[in-house]
């Protein structure tokens, strides 16, 4: 592995998804191999006798090469609710998402781990996404949707990284508003207001065309 970023986002449904596999295409245009894990995902489907989520099918359709479900996503949860409520059953163990990062990260150049809802997401009865990303101690990607109090949202989510010591590579707008009042100048300001680069701003898509999206990202991989 040559660089791997975690992609965290400032709540749930903010695109984290669709950045992460543009951030997939982005990367195997520079011409380097890209797998993505989603460790934690709720809202499963039972596909031949196994529970598998929507935006982990899609992190294993973009790799560089096929990779078992399992260890993209080894922990998927039916109830589409937060993980630390739908895993009472089958909490999240970091050692295992840590084993299946080790594993993966030899097959690949680039890797992209995608978190669950925002930064303080819980996802067991005692550990938040922020524990996740300190333990596989990657730089920070933050998506952030330009909507109305994504100001304050970016900001916070900011902060607690940078409280919490772990290098943030940069964040990415995500437009998923389609008309929202003044859209520019709410991407300028949370730039102003963030001490890190803003990796690029992806334009709303009615029907997702990760390749259009990919082509508004810029990520020095020499930074963090």
């Amino acid at each position: 592995m040559e660089k791997g970023y975690f992609i965290t986002g400032t709540d749930t449904n903010v695109g984290k998804t669709w950045a992460t596999i543009a951030l997939m295409r982005y990367f195997k245009r520079q011409g380097k191999s890209v797998i993505g894990m989603k460790p934690v995902a709720s809202g499963g489907l039972m596909q031949n006798g196994a529970l598998k989520n929507e935006d982990a099918l899609l992190i294993q359709e973009n790799a560089s090469l096929l990779v078992d479900y399992e260890l993209i996503n080894p922990y998927a949860y039916e109830a589409p609710v937060s993980p630390h409520i739908a895993g009472a059953d089958n909490p999240v163990e970091l050692c295992k998402i840590v084993a299946n990062f080790n594993i993966l990260k030899q097959s690949a150049d680039i890797m992209l781990v995608e978190g669950a809802g925002g930064w303080m997401s819980p996802i067991n009865a005692t550990e938040d996404i922020s524990d996740l990303a300190k333990t596989l101690d990657l730089p920070v990607i933050i998506v952030v949707a330009i909507r109305l109090g994504c100001i304050n949202h970016a900001k916070l989510t900011y902060q607690a990284i940078y409280s919490s010591g772990i290098s943030c590579a940069g964040w990415i707008a995500m437009c998923t508003e389609p008309g929202l009042l003044n859209l520019d100048e709410n991407i300028q300001t949370v730039k102003t207001s963030l001490e890190t680069p803003l990796l690029g701003a992806l334009p709303y898509f009615a029907q997702v065309d990760f390749d259009a999206l990919s082509l508004n990202l810029s990520v020095d991989m020499n930074k963090n």
